[in-house]
């Protein structure tokens, strides 16, 4: 198993936290990323576009003029779809665009997004996230001594969110704060840089390690 450095908020050295090798040993699955991803931005859809069918759109609905006689062509309605200003046909209408998408899957994705972070030397664990203050420059200051000078996602244990944390990260601009039991791999991709307090990375890892298949793979034998 791997070990990764454990920083203070000053860039500091303070300790190292095991890397479980069924976490961030195995191989990134692009595939799989991008299918989290997919479902991750499809439940965020609004799904409120929509059309008025015949039905719906104005206009009188009395035959314009009588069937024979005229040389006309025959119509019903002002508010034929082939008229202007007529009805849409098959048009879009409000709809959830969610679907279900497999845990295991899931887990999956979250176990690459987090290899690929620690593979491209994005991914830092610190003791803590906690400052004396809630205010916004500590954290900016804190950052840039992590080299997380654009955009960061830090993630914290839900049993260590204190006020200060919260009230001190949330106007910083491309800076976004989830809870280990809530980090998501779009959030992982999204975000350059990825700041875990050692709490947090503990419990998700523990998580992560659990959700790992058991059953060996398959070995085809060769006559």
């Amino acid at each position: 198993m791997a070990n990764i450095k454990v920083v203070n908020l000053s860039g500091d050295q303070v300790g190292e936290f095991q890397l479980a090798d069924e976490v961030f040993g195995a191989e990134v699955n692009e595939a799989l990323l991008w299918e989290a991803v997919k479902h991750y931005r499809a439940s965020l859809r609004q799904g409120t576009a929509a059309t008025k069918n015949k039905k719906l759109v104005s206009g009188s609905g009395k035959k314009l003029w009588k069937q024979k006689g005229t040389g006309r062509a025959r119509v019903g309605s002002v508010r034929s779809p082939i008229w202007r200003h007529g009805g849409t046909v098959h048009g879009p209408q409000p709809r959830s665009y969610e679907y279900q998408f497999p845990k295991k899957k899931l887990m999956g994705a979250l176990r690459s997004a987090l290899a690929a972070k620690l593979a491209d030397g994005k991914l830092t664990v610190v003791d803590t996230l906690e400052v004396k203050e809630p205010k916004t420059k500590l954290y900016r200051q804190a950052l840039d001594k992590l080299d997380a000078k654009k955009t960061a996602l830090l993630v914290e244990s839900g049993k260590k969110l204190t006020d200060n944390l919260f009230l001190g990260s949330r106007n910083l601009d491309g800076v976004e704060l989830v809870l280990s039991s809530e980090v998501h791999p779009y959030d992982l991709l999204r975000y350059e840089h990825a700041v875990f307090s050692k709490d947090a990375l503990e419990a998700l890892q523990e998580t992560l390690k659990k959700s790992v298949s058991k059953r060996k793979p398959a070995v085809k034998e060769v006559a």
